[in-house]
C-alpha cells in the first residue's frame, strides 16, 4: 500500500478569524473552532474513514492544533511533533497582511518570508521532514497542524518548491489528503470543509 497523508487544519481561532499571522503564539480555539473539530471527528469516524484504524497520528503541540486533534477523537493516539508547528513569523507575528503591506509594500510571504523569523528554506526543510516520515512505512498518517505548514507539506509532497504553497489555500478545520496517481505524488482531496456545511 502506498502511504497517504491526511492533513487536518486546526479549528477557528480569534486570530485566524481576523486574518492575523499566528505562528508560535498559543491561541485557543473559539467555540466555532471547537464545534468544527467535533464535526471533523464525526466525519472521520464514519465511512469511508471509520476512525482510521492503523493510522499513525501526530499533532502540532500548539493548543489550537492539539485541541482540534482531541476534539476530533484522536488525542489518545496522537504524538506531539515540533515539525508540525506553524511558520515562525518573527517580527510579523500577530499582524494582518494589510498591516504588513503598510510596512513593506508589495510583500508576499511565499517570496519574501519574514524578518526575524523562519526562512523559506527552513520551512521547506521541516515540510520535507514530515513528507519523509509519512512515506517511511506502509501505513497512512494523519496530522493536525496549521495553514502555512500544511500548505508547505502539500507543495513538497508534490515535489514543488515551497513557494507553490501560495497557490493552495487551506481553511480552518479543513481536511486534505495527499496520495498517489499512476505512481506519482498527487492531491487526492484538498481544503474539504464539507463536514462544516451540513
Amino acid at each position: 500500500m502506498a502511504p497517504r497523508i491526511l492533513l487536518a487544519r486546526h479549528g477557528q481561532t480569534e486570530w485566524s478569524l481576523l486574518g492575523r499571522h499566528t505562528g508560535r503564539t498559543d491561541i485557543p480555539l473559539l467555540d466555532e473552532g471547537r464545534r468544527g473539530a467535533e464535526l471533523l471527528g464525526e466525519r472521520l469516524h464514519r465511512g469511508p474513514w471509520r476512525g482510521l484504524p492503523g493510522v499513525e497520528v501526530r499533532t502540532s503541540p500548539l493548543v489550537r492544533a492539539s485541541e482540534t486533534c482531541g476534539l476530533a477523537g484522536f488525542g489518545d493516539r496522537a504524538e506531539p511533533w515540533d515539525a508540525l508547528m506553524e511558520w515562525d513569523y518573527g517580527a510579523y507575528e500577530g499582524l494582518t497582511p494589510a498591516q504588513i503591506q503598510e510596512i513593506r509594500p508589495g510583500w508576499l510571504i511565499w517570496r519574501d518570508a519574514v524578518p526575524e523569523g523562519e526562512s523559506l528554506a527552513e520551512l521547506s526543510a521541516r515540510a520535507d521532514e514530515v513528507v519523509e516520515w509519512a512515506r517511511s512505512a506502509d501505513r497512512d498518517v494523519l496530522v493536525f497542524a496549521h495553514g502555512h505548514i500544511l500548505r508547505s507539506i502539500g507543495a513538497r509532497w508534490l515535489g514543488e518548491d515551497v513557494s507553490f504553497a501560495g497557490r493552495i489555500r487551506l481553511d480552518p478545520t479543513s481536511l486534505s489528503v495527499l496520495g498517489w496517481a499512476y505512481g506519482a505524488p498527487a492531491i487526492a482531496r484538498w481544503n474539504d470543509t464539507g463536514h462544516l456545511e451540513a
